[in-house]
């Protein structure tokens, strides 16, 4: 088959999941649940964040941008997989695959990033406490958060454009649920040296910098910790950022199961399981990891409900008067 130019490429055919015929519906039903938990999930932590005073601290304003991220990351594949499945249609334009390269490579360059800057912020309470306040001032706080978005979008933006300059056949099958880059390049008919070398070099580097980040972050912090004589303040001191070590390793251990997978092996399907992990189960789970182990959030839960049911009884009472 002839290559021809991108521009002549009007749609890709996505593979999807290795589900059987048969199995569709009852992976439907999964995944849209899933779904909608890790949409619902978070935006609860946002709504209980912009609500609750105590929690406008620069921890939670993190996390309020962590939360919109995972929304976000698994709204970039998540729904046009679940339409596929509904509709037996398995197609995707060129301009939506180009879509899903720059926003899954922007919010997973940004969940990242956030996951950085958080265990700054940590490192910062441990080992900085009487300066805590000074250092992260709302000022110093934004400009993290904006220098988040601004690289998030450079690194999507640079990948992104050099894909457009691709070319592709004509019929060209992607074996995966949604386009990820590593796969869309496997697909392409053009060379794509310069693709794969900023890919392990400039990539290799904004995955390795954070990770190295909040590795080295939590060793100073442990150092700290264990240092002081109370078994259990100690204990307490660890119990307090756990909820943030358990994302964080949720997350970097998926990305690197991604990453290990060769990508277009359609044959078992390893790397489409994996990124599901990635794209819809470690989102869903972090509002659960922040919520069942922080007592903050566990208490602005309660006092939420505590206001719903009082908004509730009050209602009823002027009904009954």
């Amino acid at each position: 088959m002839s290559p021809e130019n991108q521009s002549h490429v009007s749609k890709f055919l996505l593979l999807g999941l290795p589900i059987r015929p048969e199995q569709q519906g009852v992976f439907f039903a999964l995944l849209l649940g899933m779904y909608l938990t890790t949409v619902l999930g978070n935006l609860l932590i946002i709504l209980l964040i912009r609500l609750e005073p105590h929690l406008h601290t620069p921890m939670y304003f993190f996390l309020s941008h962590l939360a919109l991220t995972d929304v976000s990351f698994s709204s970039v594949t998540i729904p046009k997989m679940l339409m596929n499945m509904q509709t037996q249609c398995q197609s995707i334009t060129y301009a939506g695959c180009l879509s899903q390269v720059y926003f899954f490579i922007f919010f997973g360059c940004l969940d990242s990033f956030l996951l950085t800057v958080m265990a700054y912020d940590r490192y910062v309470a441990v080992c900085h406490p009487l300066h805590y306040t000074t250092i992260m001032r709302d000022e110093l706080c934004i400009i993290l958060v904006a220098g988040c978005w601004f690289f998030s979008c450079a690194q999507a933006l640079l990948h992104t454009l050099l894909v457009d300059q691709l070319s592709f056949c004509a019929g060209t099958v992607i074996p995966h649920f949604f386009c990820d880059l590593a796969v869309v390049l496997k697909s392409s008919c053009s060379d794509t040296s310069l693709n794969e070398l900023l890919i392990l070099t400039e990539g290799g580097l904004i995955f390795t910098l954070p990770f190295g980040g909040i590795l080295g972050s939590y060793i100073r912090m442990a150092v700290i910790i264990l240092q002081v004589p109370s078994f259990k303040r100690i204990q307490k001191a660890f119990s307090n950022y756990t909820s943030h070590l358990s994302v964080v390793s949720l997350f970097y251990s998926t990305a690197i199961g991604v990453d290990l997978c060769p990508p277009a092996a359609p044959a078992g399907g390893k790397d489409r399981v994996f990124s599901m992990m990635y794209t819809e189960v470690t989102p869903m789970l972090n509002p659960f990891t922040y919520s069942l182990r922080n007592r903050d959030m566990k208490g602005a839960v309660g006092k939420v409900l505590s206001l719903a049911s009082l908004s509730g009884l009050r209602i009823q009472h002027c009904h009954e008067l």
